[in-house]
């Protein structure tokens, strides 16, 4: 009675494991073949619990009809599953296999007829409970043979795998290969006759299937499967992610690391979402499934990556689940800001060039009319500098200009922006300065230009500049002033120092902007 419950929570878990499949990973690689064999295997059990409930030739013979309807098929399920795991298409060649185990049913359910399966069906009453006793005919060989066939074809694909798989995934196959060596060993007792006419393919059918349980519930067995192995490559510069139809981990390379620091062999089988807790803005990146940019900040500096998604399909064309690639594009996003530098900046100075002054300048205006504040606008150029480009040249004339436009934007601070206006004409913003403070940093650019000197061809280049500055003080909401009206009021100050005698500094007062307004 206690082998007959043993019999009975064998079935029970091969249905259980066959439902759990149903509901977690029915797409998985493997999944539907895993399902069918299970619950074969399930029904193939029960019955022959009631076999062994049974009391009379007439009752065993029933249940053993009932288990030949599902059982011959179990071999061939288990083959299919082995193969998907791992990646094969399941041909269409493959269901000629079918041929045996359908033949098999015939013969077994047509025995009476001819004996070819078995000669002789008897009931031996010797031991604690009657169980019957087969003699087996010639087809009976043919069906033994093909069921070993196909667990050693099985075993064989999965050590195949195991050759060019990560650990995860031997841990798994080597759970698998246990499992399928079980009813190879059980089913040798059988047919010697050393289990005293108890048939342990049932128990040891249930007894793999737990191992795969085993692999199922720990290791994730059909969530972590190696078939998108071929397409990740640890010599690629590009990080990848590989994640399943569940968006669970299942492999990633070295080259991730540089994206997700904290990526390790800990996290394959868990879900993306986990990897990520500490990573929001990531996360809803990776969810969107878009390809789009992300920036990586580290105490390193920023690095850039461009998100890329594909679909991982086996070889029966089902989804399977997505490759995730992180292409850095640090020195693309670097060299567009170069060039945006470079379209922003005036090829001999270095400095703002007028359309670019002038936007930023537009900027600062805008966030002073919003919260208010001062501004200065100081503009100079180089006096008499049409001398210079007579008497030495152009080349010393854009030495003079280099080195004067060094010395100006020398002496600003780093929330002043300088910007060549035009000629030796050159403009600088000063955000939240007041006129006093603005007019000090142009008296001292101004005595510094007058106290250097330029050096070309062994002869010094002495120049000054004259300047002119204007200052307005807006309030909150403000809109009466704008930064060409400021500029204007610059250049008439400009204007006055060098009608002063140049070399000097002019300042626009506000009083007097109104009195000529």
């Amino acid at each position: 009675m206690s082998y007959i419950l043993v019999v009975i929570l064998a079935g029970t878990i091969s249905l259980f494991l066959s439902l759990y499949i149903l509901v977690k990973a029915k797409d998985a690689p493997g999944g539907k073949s895993y399902i069918r064999v299970t619950f074969l295997s399930s029904i193939f059990t029960y019955a022959y619990a009631f076999e062994l409930a049974s009391t009379s030739l007439k009752e065993m013979k029933f249940w053993l009809g009932i288990e030949y309807l599902v059982m011959p098929f179990i071999p061939i399920f288990v083959l299919f599953m082995c193969m998907e795991y791992v990646g094969h298409k399941i041909k269409t060649w493959n269901y000629g296999l079918f041929v045996i185990p359908l033949t098999t049913i015939f013969m077994m359910q047509t025995n009476e007829l001819h004996h070819f399966y078995y000669r002789t069906i008897k009931v031996d009453r010797s031991g604690l409970f009657p169980v019957l006793d087969l003699e087996w005919g010639p087809w009976f060989y043919v069906h033994a043979i093909f069921l070993f066939v196909c667990l050693i074809i099985s075993v064989l694909i999965l050590l195949k795998e195991f050759q060019k798989s990560l650990f995860m995934f031997r841990m798994q196959i080597l759970l698998m290969v246990a499992g399928l060596l079980i009813p190879i060993i059980a089913n040798y007792f059988y047919l010697n006759d050393w289990s005293n006419g108890i048939d342990l393919g049932p128990i040891s059918l249930s007894i793999t299937f737990m191992f795969h349980g085993v692999a199922l519930l720990t290791l994730q067995m059909f969530n972590v499967a190696p078939i998108a192995r071929e397409s990740v490559f640890e010599s690629l510069k590009e990080g990848v992610i590989v994640l399943n139809q569940n968006r669970v981990v299942v492999d990633y390379n070295k080259a991730v690391l540089n994206v997700i620091p904290t990526m390790s062999s800990h996290y394959i089988g868990k879900p993306i979402a986990e990897v990520l807790v500490h990573n929001p803005l990531l996360t809803e990146k990776l969810e969107e499934e878009q390809e789009c940019d992300y920036t990586n900040l580290l105490e390193s500096g920023a690095t850039h990556f461009r998100i890329n998604f594909s679909e991982v399909v086996n070889k029966n064309g089902s989804h399977v689940g997505k490759i995730i690639t992180f292409v850095n594009v640090t020195e693309k996003v670097r060299m567009e800001e170069k060039l945006r530098q470079l379209a922003s900046l005036d090829g001999l100075t270095q400095l703002f060039n007028r359309t670019f002054f002038m936007r930023k300048s537009e900027m600062i205006f805008d966030d002073l009319m919003l919260d208010g504040g001062s501004v200065s606008i100081i503009m100079f150029d180089i006096d008499h500098f049409k001398r210079v480009n007579d008497t030495f040249g152009h080349a010393a004339g854009d030495i003079v200009l280099t080195n004067v436009a060094s010395i100006a934007k020398e002496n600003l601070r780093v929330i002043d922006f300088i910007g060549r206006y035009g000629g030796e004409e050159f403009i600088i913003c000063m955000p939240e300065t007041s006129l006093t403070e603005a007019t000090y940093r142009a008296n001292r650019i101004r005595q510094m230009v007058e106290e250097s000197f330029t050096i070309f061809n062994e002869e010094e280049i002495l120049v000054t500049s004259s300047f002119g500055v204007s200052n307005v003080l807006m309030e909150a909401g403000e809109n009466r002033y704008s930064v060409q009206q400021l500029i204007r009021q610059a250049d008439q100050a400009l204007y006055a120092a060098k009608h002063k005698g140049r070399n000097c500094v002019e300042v626009y007062e506000a009083n007097e902007i109104f009195m000529q307004t």
